[in-house]
């Protein structure tokens, strides 16, 4: 079973476990409304592109307030647990690998990470991590498009051949910090949740500053 599928087990299991009314990292969103945006997102056509175009936000939010009335939290829940209607351009062998493992990840963090007592760090496997390591390098730049100064992503406890740590440029700027971590808390630290992800920054306070200040949700 592929990591994106094990993520999306996990995060319904925990949907389960929480009920829909529990806290998420995703500012005024509830378990239940963050269920209903992975079910939109893959299954509801006519509502998933107002996640990427703000024109058409008010259609996703009112097919999200339709879903909800629709089916209650289980059913919403057992439904995202089976993956994708066969007629979503998710259900493409390939697609779900490629456009999930990220995303189931980062959103059940949000549930891990997003009430009273946050859950700590999980512990990856190697070729997870490798994952998202080549993904940074891919989108670094996409990430990190709105910071106003240079942001340089290092691999902790892992270097070059020529000593030096495992680097990426992710934007340029006269002041710089660097974001220190394993591959995946740098990819939830690139994805808007620089609060929740457990790294280190290096660089000038102000230079810092502006950076947590920055909204780098896509």
């Amino acid at each position: 079973m592929t990591f994106a599928k094990t993520e999306r087990a996990a995060l319904c299991d925990l949907f389960d476990e929480l009920g829909a009314e529990a806290p998420t990292l995703c500012e005024g969103w509830t378990t239940h409304d963050l269920a209903t945006h992975l079910w939109i997102r893959e299954t509801d056509p006519l509502g998933a592109p107002g996640m990427l175009a703000k024109p058409l936000a008010g259609l996703t939010e009112r097919r999200m307030a339709e879903t909800k009335q629709r089916w209650e939290y289980g059913e919403l829940v057992d439904r995202l647990r089976h993956g994708p209607a066969r007629f979503s351009v998710f259900a493409i062998p390939g697609v779900d690998d490629a456009a999930n493992t990220t995303e189931f990840f980062i959103h059940h963090e949000d549930v891990r990470r997003g009430g009273p007592v946050p859950q700590p760090h999980r512990e990856l496997d190697d070729e997870v991590e490798e994952w998202m390591w080549r993904r940074l390098k891919l989108l670094g730049r996409a990430f990190f498009r709105r910071a106003q100064l240079g942001v340089t992503l290092e691999r902790s406890g892992s270097v070059t051949d020529s000593g030096e740590a495992e680097s990426i440029r992710a934007s340029t700027g006269s002041s710089i910090v660097t974001v220190v971590g394993v591959p995946s808390e740098l990819m939830l630290f690139a994805n808007g949740r620089t609060t929740a992800a457990e790294v280190k920054l290096v660089g000038e306070p102000e230079a810092i500053d502006l950076l947590n200040s920055t909204d780098l949700n896509l």
